[in-house]
């Protein structure tokens, strides 16, 4: 059963996590809550360092030896950075239907220039995502029912409609997909609204947001109320996860998978085989976020670029399964010359 007009379950999607902080942030204040002691965000004055010392950092005062202790731990921060920036783009390139290609130099060029403003001021690092980023896409995609595949001409969309529909199997080949009829009657997405004015606020916002009337209202935010935030994102992200879902394939019920699986052309030994590389991948990368050497994991991550490239076409997967259980994001279509 499904309730509201898609409008108000549309509006609800979007606005349902910023809507669920302001009421938990409220039902403290509320009644025999307000006699509970709850820790609640610290905030410094507005307009002033959180700690005692003046908002220009000046490096031109520090001795040499501290530009070399800082150099390997810069460098680490750029291989963060431009793996975060440019893997970001292309999975938005790949896993949305977008029209304007990545402006990956013009991002990147403008990320360095925020990074060392930053860094004069002795802000932290801003983040390195993109507008392209598959977050920001996922909040303006346009669900509808596209009716075809052309090359030339863009997936036209149609509200209601009785015939079959071709869907992309964008995690196999790339290729469209004849649906069943029952198959049809659900809403895929045809387009995203692409943008840059929506980050372009979201950094606005958060200059607002450090003025005295709005830090005040940030103070009154219960720690337990962001940690929750944490949670939930986290949780969305797991669900959401290739590895997840491939687990969850493993334990669904064979004949409640769809037809259009693509890991139902794959052997399940190898998907398996794939699924303990990928898991030890992850236990690695934490395991050296647990030590002194945490600051180091963006050269784990860049190592397991090297060992997908060199390695793991080596071992006993076929072209086919490849292509299926671990597709190349970056081709001609997402990356044009």
């Amino acid at each position: 059963m499904t309730f509201f007009h898609r409008h108000v379950r549309r509006f609800l999607a979007d606005y349902s996590v910023p809507m669920s902080l302001v009421a938990s942030s409220a039902i403290v204040y509320w009644g025999t809550f307000n006699v509970a002691d709850f820790n609640i965000l610290t905030m410094s004055p507005a307009s002033k360092p959180a700690t005692d010392r003046e908002w220009l950092v000046r490096f031109w005062k520090l001795e040499a030896k501290w530009v070399g202790i800082a150099l390997p731990f810069g460098i680490m921060l750029w291989i963060l950075f431009h793996l975060n920036h440019n893997i970001s783009s292309l999975m938005a390139q790949s896993d949305f239907p977008l029209r304007k290609p990545s402006g990956f130099h013009w991002d990147f060029f403008l990320l360095g220039l925020t990074t060392f403003l930053s860094g004069l001021l002795g802000l932290p690092a801003p983040n390195s995502l993109t507008p392209q980023a598959p977050i920001h896409m996922k909040s303006f995609l346009v669900m509808g029912y596209p009716l075809k595949r052309d090359d030339k001409e863009d997936a036209t969309i149609k509200s209601r409609t009785q015939t079959p529909l071709l869907f992309a199997d964008s995690m196999s080949t790339g290729k469209w997909l004849q649906l069943s009829s029952d198959e049809a009657s659900y809403e895929v997405p045809v387009s995203v609204i692409e943008k840059r004015v929506s980050n372009l606020a979201q950094g606005f916002l958060c200059l607002v947001l450090l003025t005295r009337p709005f830090l005040h209202v940030l103070n009154l935010v219960p720690r337990g109320v962001i940690a929750g935030l944490f949670w939930y994102m986290g949780a969305e992200a797991l669900l959401s996860n290739r590895i997840t879902q491939r687990i969850i394939y493993f334990l669904r019920d064979e004949e409640l998978t769809p037809g259009h699986e693509p890991l139902k052309r794959v052997r399940s030994s190898r998907i398996l085989f794939f699924l303990a590389i990928q898991l030890a991948s992850i236990g690695a990368t934490f395991a050296i976020t647990r030590t002194f050497a945490a600051i180091g994991f963006p050269v784990m991550i860049a190592l397991l670029v090297i060992l997908r490239v060199f390695l793991i076409p080596r071992l006993p997967f076929t072209p086919e399964e490849l292509v299926i259980l671990d597709q190349s994001i970056a081709s001609p279509l997402t990356v044009p010359r």
